[in-house]
């Protein structure tokens, strides 16, 4: 209800008074008292919470609105990127656009600073990935035999997936092998080779 046609309603509501008031007083003539001034007051305060409700209901519907489909929308998961193929022409960056994006998709499990001069851990993993950026297949290759370092690295290679696409000049039976190492600090972070800093004493 815009101001206008809350006024125009408030006008019609006191002209509506106005005709009882006068009828109370020929009521009164003919010593028939119908209404009273409580009465009277009645009406009138009856009028403006009736004419404010309206327009506070008029008001208020587009924001209702607004927040339910705010609410929605905010509940939604973005849509996907239609292609998350990899830009990198040699095997050498695509290896390390892989390991910045295992690295990205850990990262509250990656240490951030140079690794330290004498590691935890060093593990080494071999794994596949298809023409799809699928992760098909895994290898430990290295280990000092500390499985929850192992674990690490397997669960955040698997978390990561699926890869970038690789080129098809890259795929060799519809595969790219690619060898990383997990280089652990003694907090159970690590760093990847492919993208780490230097070791502290290097």
């Amino acid at each position: 209800m815009t101001i206008r046609q809350f006024f125009v309603a408030m006008q019609q509501q006191f002209v509506t008074a106005i005709g009882a008031r006068r009828a109370r007083s020929y009521d009164h003539q003919f010593r028939q008292p119908n209404l009273t001034v409580t009465t009277m007051k009645t009406r009138i305060s009856l009028a403006i919470m009736t004419a404010g409700a309206l327009l506070a209901g008029c008001a208020g519907t587009p924001a209702d609105s607004g927040r339910a489909s705010t609410g929605a929308s905010s509940g939604a998961r973005p849509p996907a990127s239609a292609d998350s193929s990899s830009s990198a022409f040699r095997f050498e960056s695509y290896k390390a656009e892989l390991a910045k994006h295992i690295s990205d998709s850990n990262a509250n499990k990656v240490y951030p600073g140079r690794p330290q001069a004498l590691l935890r851990s060093v593990i080494v993993l071999k794994y596949f990935v298809d023409a799809d950026g699928r992760l098909v297949h895994t290898d430990v290759v290295r280990s000092n035999h500390d499985r929850a370092a192992e674990s690490t690295a397997l669960a955040s290679l698997k978390s990561a997936a699926p890869f970038p696409k690789p080129r098809s000049h890259l795929l060799h039976h519809g595969k790219v092998e690619i060898s990383e190492t997990w280089l652990f600090n003694d907090d159970g972070r690590f760093q990847l080779r492919s993208v780490a800093q230097p070791q502290i004493n290097e």
